[in-house]
């Protein structure tokens, strides 16, 4: 590698703040691409499965698709269908997860955004053609399309390029997009010209001039007319169903008395040319197919160097700081004091100072009387723990052999260096790690009960919230559902106002939590993270996991001083904490250190000025501990911590062996014997998994789910742009679609569109369900907060409403442009039942009867079981046949009927 940088640093420019040059930085991105697609497997084969089902699904929809000309439009669709079905697979491409990374990286220098973009669509395509290449061969086959290795591979080839050229105007379209409500609502628009103006739905000849240049721009048109002429080209199609007049009566008539009512037929021709029906049907000609490849080529690179453009010059969303944002018609000294960003990033700064001083002026020995009430109730006792998963070499344990306590009024940390299993054993103690668990876990001496997780409060590492409630609106709903709905409401909000008080929150109490740079800044997030769970009233134990990352050196401090204050108050408090200062570690009682393989070192007192700790250390050989040095880091370094570290003490073994360690394990057993036999029986209420009933849960959760909908004021408004524009868009497309055979079909495919618009309305949802089905897997479930099913039902509750409202705008902006029904009646029925059709000249299909007869008396017979009517009923030559007569025809042709009207809305 550095023999690269090498040859790289050689092409740089001189003022390049990059330190390999361009093509260096693909490769290596396009490495770490290909690296990224491996460890994700089950992404690549989730959508490998997903085509190869669709591809079953669609081959047997249009299974051995008849040759004749009643095929003709069932092979059309199925190669539609496939590009259709690889344009919304693009739609999965829209993502915002990567840019924080990358726009970090970009302000390191590390590589340019748009290398990344590049590596990015190379790295992904060979995963991309797997699911495609099963995709192509299943379908193309079943559905019985044209049997020679031209068609199949013309076919391979451009739904291949058509799908990778609409990945990446997707791709395009997100990296110009700040938001991935924005990305959804626009691609929602450009998915809608894809599918409209690919010519299958609504072929050029129909095209209203105002939109027809859509499909121009669109790569989907060229693709398709590639497709469309490598099926019908040469095919020689027989009129079978569809020769007029025929039937009962006519089995001795001669060709030139029948027509073929089909698009592209000649009179008194029995078949139609397949290219005949390209040509009046598209206006396709087989002679554009290899010319559309090079038009498929530019569209690709077009797309991915407008791409890789827009991602290396698009400006990060500008947060302006760490700005709190207070609710609307909150008075609040913040929102007061507000005047300009300089005011706000200085008010945070004073906020953080003063809470500072004041904390840190605080009295260890004492507490004030806002801490009353705080304390644990319980002694919560771990002996021997171990932590077995399943690895590819057998079983990998991760935690042996563990013992402790943690009792009211103590402040534990949990140390250890990295991969030690601090995290897996405060997970494990909080029942949170899916694992073989063995050893005793006890509460008061006894087994822990249903109870356990809401008796408990669990700090994460990652700060999740509600980004749209405030701050108080978080600590009372966690309240509202983690206390006994016996406890009257007032209580459970005097308390809220308490904790509120002892974190020293009230100056942002009523402000949204927002996100990171725009809302509550680091300290303010840990802070409610802990509130969240203060409010819980847990009488058993606080964990805590890394309270202090991401915080500098003054807000660790805070923390830490509060968790300190909180423990001489009572609570129960076990913590990992990393590396901390020699302040910091003081403030601890007592210590539970860990080797490597989640071996215990040491368990007990730290001891004023941690003398306890580094005395164990020194007299089991150790070096001596330097008087200004801090004791967290001597003892990490005592026991080796870090990858290259070697220590000739068996620190484990020694732990094992030491007089220390027979009195923790005498002092747990005489505790385990104590409790057990002094314990009152756990009540019915203690008991329970939950701490309220469902209908209560209900209430409170579908409340919190209407605030956070009613205040995200840009995911509403996507939802309304898509809708609205979508109708307007889908209602001018179609307009006036006229009473002729032609619009009957365009009736239909507004229909179909109107359907199609729920797949980027769908992802519009996804994002927001995401978020809250992450913070109820990670922090609610895990405190058995509420039932799981609530998610998903107030969820949609809070959806119905709005979508009802904008799928009404929606029909209206559809309904009207399309001016299918003249009559207020039409408004509330099916748009075809009883319609009467009236075909254009260029839809009427001639014939000529035998001499001596009009065209009426001549197909007479015809019309008792047959479908149409003639036009000039009285003329003797030329006579002009209509297949449909009114709409309930056409709807027969694709098996519906009016009568399956209630049917389908049982269905639904």
């Amino acid at each position: 590698m550095s023999l690269w940088h090498k040859k790289s640093r050689k092409v740089q420019e001189k003022k390049s703040y990059y330190t390999v040059s361009y093509w260096e930085q693909i490769r290596l991105c396009t490495i770490r691409g290909f690296l990224r697609i491996y460890g994700d497997k089950s992404y690549t084969v989730i959508n490998t499965c997903a085509a190869i089902a669709q591809a079953f699904i669609t081959g047997s929809l249009f299974y051995q698709a008849p040759s004749s000309t009643l095929g003709a439009f069932s092979r059309s669709g199925v190669l539609f269908f496939s590009l259709l079905y690889y344009s919304l697979m693009g739609l999965a491409n829209i993502s915002f997860e990567h840019r924080p990374i990358l726009q970090k990286h970009k302000v390191y220098s590390l590589y340019h955004p748009s290398a990344e973009a590049l590596a990015s669509t190379i790295s992904s395509f060979p995963f991309r053609m797997i699911g495609l290449t099963f995709f192509i061969i299943i379908l193309y086959f079943l559905a019985g399309l044209h049997r020679s290795a031209g068609a199949f591979f013309t076919m391979y080839l451009f739904l291949t390029m058509c799908s990778e050229a609409i990945t990446s105007l997707f791709q395009m379209v997100s990296s110009l997009c700040d938001t991935l409500s924005q990305a959804n609502s626009i691609a929602g628009v450009v998915m809608l010209s894809i599918a409209m103006y690919s010519t299958y739905m609504i072929q050029l000849p129909s095209m209203h001039p105002w939109f027809k240049w859509i499909s121009y721009i669109l790569p989907i048109r060229y693709a398709f007319e590639s497709m469309l002429n490598a099926e019908f080209h040469g095919r020689h199609m027989d009129c079978g169903g569809t020769l007029v007049p025929s039937g009962p009566g006519f089995e001795n008539i001669l060709p030139e008395n029948q027509v073929c009512a089909f698009v592209g037929s000649r009179p008194g021709q029995s078949w139609v040319l397949g290219d005949d029906y390209l040509r009046a049907q598209y206006q396709y000609e087989y002679k554009n197919t290899w010319r559309n490849f090079g038009i498929m080529w530019c569209f690709l690179i077009g797309y991915i160097v407008l791409r890789a453009v827009f991602t290396e010059y698009k400006s990060p969303v500008k947060s302006g700081g760490d700005a709190l944002v207070v609710k609307k018609g909150t008075k609040n000294a913040i929102q007061r004091s507000w005047s300009s960003k300089n005011d706000e990033e200085n008010l945070n700064a004073s906020i953080a100072t003063q809470d500072m001083k004041e904390i840190a002026s605080s009295n260890d020995d004492s507490t004030s009387a806002d801490f009353e009430g705080l304390e644990s109730t319980g002694v919560f006792i771990w002996k021997n723990v171990s932590f077995t998963i399943p690895h590819s070499s057998g079983q990998r344990k991760l935690l042996d052999s563990v013992s402790g306590y943690c009792v009211p009024g103590t402040l534990t940390a949990l140390i250890g260096e990295s991969g030690a299993g601090k995290t897996t054993l405060l997970n494990t103690l909080a029942q949170r790690n899916v694992g073989t668990i063995t050893g005793d876990m006890l509460v008061d001496g006894l087994p822990m009960d249903a109870s356990f997780k809401r008796r408990t409060g669990y700090v994460q590492q990652q700060d999740l919230h509600v980004a749209e409630l405030t701050v108080k609106e978080s600590l009372q709903f966690s309240a509202r559902m983690r206390r006994p709905q016996s406890i009257p409401d007032a209580e459970k909000m005097e308390y809220v106002e308490k904790i509120i008080s002892i974190l020293e929150m009230q100056e942002f109490s009523e402000a949204l939590v927002g996100e990171i740079g725009y809302g509550l800044n680091v300290e303010q997030r840990k802070k409610l993270s802990i509130g969240v769970e203060l409010v819980g009233k847990p009488d058993l134990l606080l964990f805590l996991d890394e309270p202090t990352s991401g915080l500098d050196s003054q807000s660790a401090w805070a923390v830490v001083k509060m968790l300190k204050r909180l423990a001489l108050a009572g609570q129960s408090i076990l913590c990992t904490i990393h590396q901390p200062s020699a302040t910091l570690f003081e403030q601890f009682d007592r210590l539970l250190l860990l080797g490597k393989g989640g071996q215990t070192i040491y368990f007990g007192e730290i001891g004023k000025n941690s003398s306890s700790v580094i005395k164990y250390f020194e007299k089991n050989g150790a070096r001596k501990c330097q008087q200004n040095e801090n004791p967290a880091e001597y003892i990490l370094e005592a026991i080796g911590a870090g990858a290259t570290a070697s220590v000739q003490q068996n620190w484990p073994d020694i732990w094992q062996k030491s007089h220390e360690y027979a009195n923790i394990n005498e002092k747990i057993n005489d505790m385990i014997k104590d409790l057990s036999s002094t314990t009152l029986h756990k009540t019915a209420t203690r008991a329970s998994k939950y701490a309220t009933s469902y209908s209560y849960q209900f209430h409170h959760v579908l409340k919190r789910s209407s605030l956070t909908f009613w205040r995200n004021l840009n995911y509403i408004m996507a939802k309304m742009m898509l809708l609205m524009i979508s109708g307007l868009f889908i209602g001018f497309t179609f307009f006036h679609v006229g009473v002729n055979a032609i619009g009957l079909q365009n009736s239909l495919f507004a229909c179909f569109m109107a359907i199609v618009i729920s797949a980027p309305a769908t992802n519009q949802i996804q994002e927001r369900a995401t978020v809250a089905k992450e913070l109820y897997e990670v922090r609610e479930s895990k405190s058995n907060m509420f039932h799981w099913s609530l998610l998903l039902i107030t969820h949609y509750l809070n959806e119905l409403p709005y979508h009802l409202l904008f799928s009404t705008i929606f029909f209206v902006s559809l309904y009207f442009p399309l001016g299918v029904f003249t009559e207020p009646l039409g408004q509330f029925g099916l748009l075809m039942h009883d319609k009467p059709v009236r075909c254009s000249k260029k839809e009427l299909s001639l014939f000529n009867p035998p001499v001596g007869q009009t065209c009426g008396e001549f197909t007479k017979p015809f019309f008792e079981f047959g479908t149409g009517y003639i036009a000039n009923p009285d003329a003797t030559a030329d006579c002009a046949y209509c297949q449909y007569k009114v709409g309930d025809e056409y709807l027969a042709r694709i098996n519906a009927s009016f009568s399956y009207l209630w049917r389908n809305f049982g269905f639904i």
